[in-house]
Parts: C-alpha cells; structure tokens; sequence
C-alpha cells in the first residue's frame, strides 16, 4: 500500500468532487436527495474549513483515491456530527481503507467532543452497512437533522 491519507487541500476540490461523481456512476446512486447534488461538492476544502469539521483524503500515486469526513449534523438538537462523503474508488475499494477511514474520522469526531455520530448512506451498499455495523453504528427509523439527501433511505447512529 503506497498509499497516503492526508488533510484535504484547496487544490484538491476538483479531483475529490470528480471521484464522488464517478463512484456515483459507478454504483447507480440517484443524483438528486444525495451528495451528488449537494452545492460543497465542488467546494470541498471550503466546506470543511470551518470549526469541528474534517476531510481526509487517500491518495496514491498522485491520484486521491478515496475521501471522508466529518462535521456538525445540520440542524440537529443535540451534540451530534455527520460522517460525510466517504467515498472511494474500485481499485481503492477492498484493501482497508474503510476502516481506517472511520478511525480516523471517528478518532476526529471524539476529539471534537461529539457525543454521536451520524450517517445515511443507501439500502444496497453492502460493504459500507457492514463496515458500520462492526463498529457500533445502529440502525434509526428516521433521519436526523437536515443534510437535503431525500433519497437516503438508511439511517445509522454511533454513541462515541
């Protein structure tokens, strides 16, 4: 693995909004109520560059390969964060970046003061439910907050 997970920068907006977009395509998510219509995704290092909120970046070979972060839940009553576009590429996909993605987002979230962290993500991405559920994610009857992604229809909170 050649791989390094960094800090996201100004200059990595277009390539991370690129691999959202393709890996959008590539598993047939709608377009309209998820990430993919959301206005930051062009915008990434700005939308992350505000307090209590992250985004990493997995690159390799000059290639960012995979992304995830973490920020305040919109609109939300209590003390709770948002896991947010982790998203990665096939040839990412399969090797452990999942998992140290989470770590580091959750390590984040805590280190923040978070009390619970949030996430939607869609009924068919196997991967991704389990890699939520082995680490204390638990399925919720609703959505919480307001992140504008009507066509999420899995909802998973984490005590931290």
């Amino acid at each position: 693995m050649n791989a390094n997970i960094r800090e996201i920068s100004r200059n990595d907006n277009q390539q991370v909004a690129a691999l959202i977009r393709s890996v959008f395509e590539d598993m047939g998510i709608p377009k309209t109520g998820t990430a993919y219509a959301d206005t930051s995704l062009n915008r990434m290092y700005e939308a992350y560059n505000r307090p209590k909120a992250f985004y990493f970046i997995i690159e390799e070979d000059g290639k960012i390969i995979g992304g995830g972060g973490i920020a305040p839940l919109d609109n939300c009553g209590g003390n709770v964060c948002e896991l947010q576009k982790m998203y990665f590429l096939e040839e990412a996909r399969g090797r452990g970046f999942g998992t140290k993605m989470l770590d580091l987002c959750l390590g984040k979230a805590k280190k923040f003061g978070f009390d619970k962290c949030y996430l939607e993500t869609m009924p068919y991405m196997d991967a991704a439910r389990k890699l939520y559920e082995k680490n204390g994610f638990e399925y919720i009857d609703g959505p919480m907050g307001d992140t504008g992604h009507t066509s999420c229809s899995v909802w998973m909170l984490k005590t931290l």
